[in-house]
């Protein structure tokens, strides 16, 4: 993204996710939020984004936006990242897509670890998957991104281990190659996903709790595509 266009989108009262850039229109979630809850006035310069790379400056007007310039496309990671976390108590997943929804991270996939305490099953598996997915869509408004990272799961972890590396004391540093990096649950890894596991990388001296390995994970590998 062109430091003109980071800027647009900084600068925008707010940043509003559309189903079409070309005739942006908002849903009446979106309205109430934009007019009541942050109050934006006429004039006020809203960007929209489709999610999928495309966004547009608007401007508040009677309650409704209108187009205030051309739409605009910025092209998809060329090294996507993800990371894939084994689900963790309460609601420290939404935390975590939150904030990897900010760091730039492009897909989220969340794990059955053989040590897992949490799992989500059939109806519970998609209504836990859909609000992080809402989660995703309100922390992309926050964060002014225009390309909607995927949320996915649950998986077994030693399903998806043989193309990820996974993140265990002890192992070698991150590279600019590791683009997939898997975050065992606080039981730790079992031996055989270990073994699955295409290398091991440690994320500093310390035993991290999954949301603040998810957090460094991202952190460090957004340095390497920088």
């Amino acid at each position: 993204m062109t430091p003109a266009a980071a800027e647009s989108l900084r600068g925008a009262a707010a940043h509003v996710l559309v189903d079409d850039v070309g005739t942006p229109m908002l849903d009446d979630a979106s309205a109430h939020h934009l007019f009541r809850v942050l109050r934006v006035r006429d004039g006020e310069v809203v960007t929209v984004t489709d999610g999928a790379g495309s966004w547009r400056a608007c401007r508040a007007a009677g309650g409704l936006i209108e187009p205030d310039g051309e739409p605009q496309h910025e092209a998809a990671a060329e090294n996507p990242l993800t990371i894939a976390v084994a689900i963790p108590k309460q609601d420290r997943p939404e935390w975590i897509v939150q904030k990897l929804t900010e760091l730039g991270v492009d897909r989220v996939v969340m794990l059955h670890a053989e040590r897992s305490v949490v799992r989500w099953e059939g109806d519970r598996a998609n209504k836990h998957v859909a609000k992080l997915q809402r989660v995703a869509r309100e922390a992309l408004q926050q964060s002014r991104r225009v390309w909607l990272p995927k949320v996915e799961g649950p998986v077994a972890a030693i399903d998806l281990l043989p193309g990820a590396v996974a993140a265990e004391p002890g192992g070698r540093r991150l590279v600019a190659d590791d683009r997939l990096i898997a975050i065992g649950p606080e039981g730790g890894w079992s031996p055989a996903e270990l073994e699955a596991a295409s290398a091991r990388v440690a994320l500093g001296p310390h035993v991290l709790r999954v949301e603040t390995a998810a957090l460094a994970a991202a952190a460090r590998a957004s340095e390497h595509s920088a």
